[in-house]
């Protein structure tokens, strides 16, 4: 993600991410979801494809820095997660729904970052608000680790300050469709999900 090669003719023959499924009536009220899944462009994406998600943010949360930048975070030493903030209909899509769909949408055995993304920045978790959100996360992590033979190593934290990023990483996926294709597959993301999960 921090270099994005050359586009060639492959990236011509790449379609775009699907859009976001905004359908039905607005909602009566939302809820707040906080998850690190790797590159926020990915996981916003992942996150936008489900009914009942009004919105996905890409930022930072859980570092010591504050007002935390792009560079900084990428650079390391500040503590931050590269993280979404998912706001939701909980009507139409529970806090269950979203992290048992969080799991299958990262490598939750890999400690040192996602795919090709590696570093402190990169690392999963669940950020939790409240006792709740904790007994769901913990119950949808505990349903994942069974399911990969007890090799999960992402964390459940405390919700701390988010720090929504900068705007050219927003809707990076929508905006930007081909290079964000192109960057997803070359990462492995995908793969590596099918080799963990399967179809």
């Amino acid at each position: 993600m921090k270099a994005l090669v050359a586009i060639g003719l492959l990236l011509a023959a790449c379609s775009a991410e699907p859009e976001a499924r905004r359908t039905g009536p607005p909602p009566q009220r939302t809820e707040t979801a906080i998850f690190a899944g790797g590159c926020f462009w990915c996981t916003e994406a992942d996150f936008e494809k489900l009914e009942g998600v009004v919105e996905a943010v890409s930022g930072y949360t859980g570092g010591r820095t504050a007002n935390p930048t792009y560079e900084q975070v990428s650079a390391g030493g500040t503590g931050h997660y590269e993280a979404v903030r998912v706001s939701f209909d909980p009507a139409r899509v529970s806090y269950e729904q979203l992290a048992r769909h969080f799991f299958r949408t990262v490598d939750p055995t890999d400690a040192g970052g996602q795919f090709c993304d590696r570093g402190e920045s990169y690392r999963t978790a669940i950020f939790v608000a409240g006792d709740e959100q904790r007994r769901i996360a913990e119950a949808a992590k505990a349903e994942a680790d069974a399911a990969l033979s007890g090799e999960i190593v992402t964390p459940i934290l405390p919700a701390a300050d988010f720090h929504q990023a900068e705007g050219y990483h927003q809707d990076y996926y929508r905006l930007n469709p081909v290079r964000y294709r192109y960057y997803r597959w070359r990462c492995g993301r995908d793969s590596r999900l099918q080799e963990l999960w399967g179809g």
